[in-house]
């Protein structure tokens, strides 16, 4: 358990687990926190070195939340920590939003230092348009919903998130969702997610997948809940480097702590194929 300094002052919450011959970099989705990957990474730490970390504004880096934050400076808080603790031949791993900081990382520093990439349910481009139908909420969101939701309250927003991600939710009542949404979110800067969330809507990360020159794995819910699974596809057509796709059946976006057990093994799995 230790705090990583960065240029600016500001910490970072970070835990490096394992002494195996891979390095493994695991980084986790908006409102979230490390604490996701902990039961994966306990059947991992044998096998590789795990560094899981709290992305700025959120759980132990809560209080790193200075200024406005978006995708690009996740990526360079990334590129800063694999220089700070000299980090070479890495497995970048990302889960939704992680994922988007893994698209902003390969487009500002490129591949050198990485050995593979493993991005974990998660859309290259968020907003859907009369073209591209594999954006959030299965094909559903659009810059006209964007624009409509600039005027929302945080929290119907990120309510309807939760619900996107785990369906199940829906047929809780209101006034008892409320209470475990408003933990987790506690656990975060408000106004760190909602430039973050802004900076993911904004983008479209197309173009950096063809430019990605390691090995990729793609994991996915199928059917599916957030995102489409025919995601698993296009990436296929559009990513140069060997790729591979992992299911994950009847899972929802939370592919991570739905499957905690496969989702380690499918890892394995990644680092023997793709090591060098």
């Amino acid at each position: 358990m230790s705090y990583f300094t960065l240029r600016n002052g500001e910490k970072i919450y970070y835990e490096d687990r394992g002494t195996g011959p891979d390095t493994i970099i695991m980084m986790h989705g908006w409102t979230s926190s490390h604490e996701i990957y902990l039961e994966p990474v306990e059947k991992l730490q044998e096998q590789a070195r795990c560094i899981i970390y709290d992305h700025r504004g959120h759980g132990g880096s809560k209080e790193a939340c200075s200024g406005t934050s978006t995708m690009e400076t996740l990526a360079e808080d990334l590129n800063e920590m694999i220089q700070g603790l000299s980090l070479s031949n890495i497995t970048l791993l990302g889960w939704s939003m992680g994922a988007a900081v893994i698209f902003n990382y390969v487009r500002l520093y490129g591949c050198d230092r990485l050995k593979q990439i493993i991005l974990c349910d998660m859309t290259p481009k968020q907003l859907n348009d009369e073209e591209w139908k594999l954006g959030l909420y299965q094909g559903r969101y659009t810059k006209e919903d964007m624009e409509r939701d600039a005027g929302k309250k945080f929290y119907p927003l990120y309510k309807e998130f939760a619900i996107g991600a785990v369906p199940k939710l829906a047929k809780v009542p209101g006034f008892l969702l409320r209470r475990p949404l408003k933990k987790i979110l506690a656990k975060c800067d408000e106004s760190t997610l909602k430039s973050l969330a802004a900076s993911m809507k904004a983008q479209d990360n197309r173009p950096i997948v063809g430019q990605i020159t390691v090995p990729v794995t793609y994991f996915y819910a199928d059917p599916g809940s957030l995102f489409s699974p025919t995601l698993a596809d296009w990436y296929k057509n559009h990513v140069a480097a060997p790729y591979m796709a992992v299911r994950f059946p009847e899972s929802t976006h939370m592919l991570v702590s739905d499957y905690p057990e496969k989702f380690a093994e499918e890892v394995r799995t990644a680092l023997r194929t793709f090591s060098r």
